[in-house]
């Protein structure tokens, strides 16, 4: 349902703490229908303000972890927001790491390996030679960047190489 804009749309609905957690509010069923009577396929996300608020309290208290041991199933939602959020507007992630450093990227889905470089210096496009790419999953899975590379996994890409989300890339360029 894009009247107004060509943008795409996901549906937040604010609910109470209480009905968050049991996963039950009598309106969300009514405000799904509405949205699809009127052509609109978008994502409807319940969430409840209230108690992402009490989860930041207790990050910021430290005790976080010992409330998801207490009530492993009243988790944030926030991640999935993000995820839809990222897929509604067409984005993705990239990482780079060095030895100190890990950091995250965004980008547009489609982009090439030059375009991502792109984003971190204009002088990584321009001088764009090639990028050894390893897929996130294949890290956390094999446990090293060595690991990667003796699987076989660790692969070197050109300038037509589409980077895909969770992809972990070392670029490689002439000044």
């Amino acid at each position: 349902m894009q009247l107004l804009t060509a943008k795409p749309v996901v549906y937040l609905i604010n609910v109470s703490k209480r009905d968050y957690l049991r996963k039950g509010n009598k309106y969300l069923p009514k405000i799904a229908e509405y949205i699809k009577e009127r052509g609109g396929n978008e994502p409807v996300i319940p969430l409840s303000c209230e108690f992402e608020l009490e989860l930041l309290d207790l990050e910021a208290a430290g005790q976080l972890e010992t409330n998801f041991r207490v009530t492993p199933t009243h988790k944030s939602i926030l991640n999935r927001v993000l995820r839809m959020g990222y897929q509604a507007l067409g984005l993705i992630h990239f990482f780079t790491a060095g030895k100190d450093e890990v950091r995250g990227w965004t980008i547009r889905k489609g982009r090439l390996a030059p375009q991502a470089a792109g984003v971190i210096h204009t002088d990584f496009e321009k001088g764009f030679i090639m990028a050894d790419v390893q897929a996130f999953a294949d890290l956390k899975e094999l446990g090293s960047e060595e690991a990667v590379k003796k699987a076989g996994k660790l692969k070197q890409q050109g300038k037509k190489y589409e980077v895909q989300d969770g992809d972990i890339i070392f670029f490689k360029f002439n000044n």
